[in-house]
């Protein structure tokens, strides 16, 4: 019977087949202990040499790493693993000896790594970080299609964009100007007129010349946007969207947080409703613990939101930022025209925001003046402006970085662990 590592507690006192690599390996005289994955999990094979041919039994001490296989053997309950079985193995045969791989068992810098992140992704932390990372995405399509969402897909290729042109990749569309997306966000719009709730999931790409750990140049969004929606309605959707996703990784990937040695203790207290602080708030909180330099008017930088992030246990949103440092299309505050409806949400522990949202100007008269404060007079925004001149109504969206999100859940340090063939600064390889 043909099975995999994942589903190999079913099969328990079961005699089956796996295909696998070998990850690692180590013997002793008379037993050769075998740790192999096959892409659902990793599980070890005990092979005893007195329960098999010879020609197996020399198999098993002396194949390399990365060897592939068919193996085949009992599946049965070992109390001292972390995954619970093992296999007590009793055939091996060989599809392919690997030679000379080059990520061994040892510490490796960060640079060869990455130059084999191709092979780097094999290793069980990588392994990890990626089941969250899909978990995240299984559990994010469960909260949307449950709560009534629509999916729509946005175009990558644009001829404008979302909040200015200074950090767009440019390129060639033909014989006109066109850019890599930076965000779904003005498509989602439009397709919240047409069908109330939707969300996209996809990539997106900056331009942007950093190196710090929470930056890539092409990252995932989920970017909900919803139509007679308000921007404390949408707090409350972030907020038990969040819930979800978190509950959902403590709940189906516990074997994952414990092979990445994530103390859990700070998410399992991820329960809406979050704390919610006014940016006018947050200068003065910041001032207060020793950023005296921070100005009523200035955007907040990583140091900024640990910081704030510290005084809180739970994700916090800091509401209500001054519009000039804010896209043009968000909607301003109630009597008050120096701050937008907006909010982004803080992750603990240091690792920054994680969403951004806000309630999108629904006036046409407003958003022509936006128009004009920010020199969007091509024809490429035209059908921006339109939504507000056919049945215009309230409506709030975000976006959610999913890497971020997956770094912050994993617990790992840098955001290029948390795709598979992360884009940085000076890396297009592999």
């Amino acid at each position: 019977m043909k099975t995999t590592i994942s589903q190999a507690p079913n099969q328990k006192d079961q005699t089956v087949t796996i295909g696998a690599w070998l990850a690692n390996k180590r013997s002793s005289g008379k037993i050769a202990f075998l740790q192999l994955r096959d892409g659902t999990g990793f599980m070890q094979g005990v092979v005893v040499k007195s329960d098999v041919s010879e020609e197996t039994f020399e198999l098993a001490k002396n194949m390399n790493q990365e060897s592939s296989m068919y193996i085949t053997g009992k599946i049965v309950e070992d109390t001292r693993s972390p995954f619970g079985y093992e296999m007590q193995v009793s055939v091996i045969e060989l599809i392919h000896e690997a030679t000379d791989y080059p990520i061994t068992p040892k510490e490796h810098g960060t640079e060869f790594l990455m130059d084999h992140r191709h092979l780097w992704l094999r290793s069980k932390r990588q392994h990890a970080v990626m089941k969250i990372r899909n978990e995240i995405i299984r559990a994010t399509y469960q909260f949307f299609n449950e709560n009534g969402y629509i999916k729509i897909d946005p175009p990558i290729l644009t001829g404008s964009s979302a909040e200015g042109t200074t950090e767009l990749f440019h390129t060639k569309y033909f014989d006109e100007e066109a850019y890599l997306s930076q965000s779904g966000q003005l498509y989602m719009e439009a397709a919240a007129m047409a069908f109330g709730k939707v969300f996209s999931f996809g990539p997106t790409f900056r331009a942007e010349k950093s190196k710090t750990r929470r930056h890539l140049i092409e990252f995932w969004m989920i970017e909900p946007e919803m139509a007679f929606v308000d921007h404390d309605e949408s707090l409350e959707i972030q907020e038990q969207y969040v819930t979800s996703i978190v509950q959902s990784v403590l709940k189906n990937c516990k074997l994952e947080l414990n092979v990445l040695e994530r103390d859990t203790t700070q998410l399992e207290k991820i329960q809406a409703p979050f704390p919610r602080i006014s940016y006018d708030d947050a200068v003065k909180l910041l001032k207060e613990k020793g950023f005296t330099d921070i100005e009523w008017g200035e955007d907040f930088g990583a140091p900024h939101e640990t910081s704030i992030a510290e005084s809180f246990e739970k994700p916090v949103f800091i509401t209500n930022y001054p519009t000039e440092i804010k896209a043009f299309y968000m909607k301003p505050y109630p009597d008050r025209s120096d701050v937008v409806l907006c909010a982004d949400l803080i992750a603990p522990e240091g690792y920054g925001e994680i969403i951004g949202g806000s309630q999108r100007i629904d006036d046409l008269a407003l958003m022509q003046e936006r128009y004009e404060q920010h020199d969007l007079t091509g024809p490429a925004y035209k059908w921006y402006l339109e939504l507000r001149q056919y049945g215009s109504v309230p409506h709030s969206g975000f976006g959610l970085g999913l890497e971020r999100t997956v770094a912050w859940l994993s617990g790992v340090e840098h955001v290029r662990e948390t795709i598979p063939f992360p884009r940085l600064l000076n890396r297009l390889y592999p």
